[in-house]
């Protein structure tokens, strides 16, 4: 994570740092996290951190152990199929919508999102994937001409985005933009069952694969943050 100068709202800029470091894995699941360490890193007070890590304390992405204190919280094969269900569902909803609309620059602006997508994942850049996930499929929604879609998934953003690092640390990477071409090409072609079914077995997908890693892997260790 990058140093931070001091400037108005450094608490929520601290909290997106810590949360970007999460998403993107650089502060893995389990790991112990401290004040001190995450001041010294951000190069910040104490006090930004603790108000930030109040935050993601509450909204589940640090968790508190006791005598170890707080540390990333492990994601759980659970509530990863949950969300997926979640984002399945609003997710083929939204490419049906869209189909249906058949907006003339569809194609356009969709090749510009799939191709900055691509360029991420060649670089392995896992934090520039997210946002190249989440902009394709906030595109999705928008292109659907519902907003209320968009503002249904909008609760579940930030644990989405973590979801979504999760798997593209183990998925390949090309295999996720490979999909997100097949639903736009549905889209645009104006066929609402074929996107709704792609947008769908692409979330189901990714929930199966991220859910098997995490039920397979060994507790994580107890490795502290810098």
């Amino acid at each position: 994570m990058e140093r931070l100068a001091v400037q108005p709202q450094l608490v929520d800029r601290v909290y997106a740092a810590i949360l970007d470091g999460i998403c993107a894995g650089r502060l893995a699941p389990g790991e112990r996290i401290t004040q001190d360490g995450l001041a010294e890193t951000l190069a910040v007070s104490r006090q930004p951190v603790l108000q930030a890590l109040l935050l993601l304390k509450k909204q589940g992405f640090v968790r508190d152990t006791g005598r170890r204190g707080l540390i990333v919280a492990p994601l759980d094969p659970a509530f990863v199929e949950h969300i997926y269900q979640v984002r399945g569902a609003l997710d083929g909803t939204a490419a049906r919508g869209a189909a249906g609309q058949r907006t003339p620059d569809a194609a356009t602006r969709g090749a510009a999102l799939i191709a900055a997508g691509r360029e991420a994942a060649r670089a392995r850049d896992v934090g520039r994937m997210i946002a190249a996930d989440i902009d394709f499929h906030r595109f999705i929604y928008d292109l659907s001409g519902n907003p209320l879609i968009a503002e249904a998934a909008s609760p579940h953003w930030q644990h989405i985005r973590r979801v979504m690092g999760g798997v593209l640390r183990f998925d390949r990477p090309a295999r996720v933009w490979d999909e997100h071409a097949a639903i736009l090409d549905a889209i645009v072609a104006g066929l609402p069952d074929e996107a709704e079914k792609r947008a769908r077995a692409h979330a189901e997908a990714a929930a199966r694969m991220l859910a098997s890693e995490l039920a397979n892997q060994v507790p994580a260790g107890t490795k502290q943050s810098a």
